[in-house]
């Protein structure tokens, strides 16, 4: 998140060209160098709603079974994932919505400042959620060998 939000600062500042930023993010990927922007984001927000998921419906439930007195947390950390699916959803839009604007003009400079605050809303959502959930569940988790 850090790296990204680097590179839509530089690309809001004007030190990169929108094609310049689309190869510094290439070679984020870790295995595909062509992934644009977007499809960087799309698998990092497929990969984080795939953990809550799993969290949602294997872990929490089995935790709950086990530990009963953990339900206040994990209905704290499930009513999160809802948040951060909304959010991540929120980034999306902003994606879309910058690839929708053509040239340098008021409209992708406005779509530009979106994607910016949907980034930071994600990085600030998502540190708050995982520190939280790191805090509380270590743990459990480990007691019940999901370490």
């Amino acid at each position: 998140m850090a790296s990204v939000r680097d590179v839509v600062d530089q690309v809001r500042r004007g030190h990169l060209q929108v094609g310049q930023a689309r190869s510094v993010v290439n070679t984020m990927a870790m295995r595909q160098n062509n992934w644009t922007l977007g499809a960087f984001c799309e698998s990092y927000c497929r990969i984080v709603t795939g953990h809550h998921t799993l969290e949602d419906r294997s872990v929490f439930p089995y935790l709950r079974r086990r530990e009963p007195g953990l339900a206040p947390v994990l209905d704290r950390l499930e009513e999160e994932h809802e948040v951060i699916a909304d959010v991540l959803d929120r980034l999306d839009r902003a994606l879309v919505a910058l690839v929708d604007e053509e040239g340098y003009g008021q409209g992708a400079l406005d779509a530009l400042e979106e994607l910016g605050r949907s980034v930071d809303l994600l990085t600030d959502t998502l540190l708050s959620h995982l520190s939280y959930e790191e805090r509380e569940l270590v743990g459990p988790l480990a007691r019940h060998g999901f370490g």
